[in-house]
């Protein structure tokens, strides 16, 4: 790495303390990682804009009271320190494909309308806090 140092890049990602730690863990690795770049979480409606866009690039379209909903549940979501952005954004959108299908299942002849919209009863259900001890 050393002697080709101005023709390599090598990029690392993680939480920011298991980042830390991971540097810490060898004393060579700090001083070859000159470059930081920390990416702040994204905000609900990035988050509900990420959704809409991935759906619309998948065939699928939410419905206005949807997106509504969906924002409603991100905005709902602990924003913990695992919290997964982007991640989210598509595990999110993979659970509404989900259950849109075994939504449509029960229908004989669904439209093309059915097929392809997303319904806020294709969210999942929300996070229910853990009950008090």
């Amino acid at each position: 790495m050393e002697d080709h140092r101005d023709e390599i890049v090598v990029v690392v990602a993680g939480y920011t303390e298991e980042m830390e730690r991971f540097l810490a863990s060898n004393p060579g690795l700090t001083s070859r990682f000159s470059k930081f770049v920390r990416f702040e979480d994204y905000s609900t409606d990035e988050l509900v804009t990420i959704v809409s866009r991935h759906a619309a690039a998948s065939g699928y379209e939410c419905a206005d009271t949807t997106l509504v909903a969906l924002r409603a549940h991100v905005d709902a979501l602990p924003r913990e320190r695992s919290f997964g952005n982007a991640r989210l954004a598509r595990q999110l959108l993979e659970t509404m494909m989900t259950s849109q299908a075994r939504r449509l299942a029960g229908l004989s002849s669904p439209s093309l309308a059915d097929l392809t919209t997303l319904l806020p009863e294709d969210l999942p259900p929300a996070r229910r806090p853990e009950a008090a001890l």
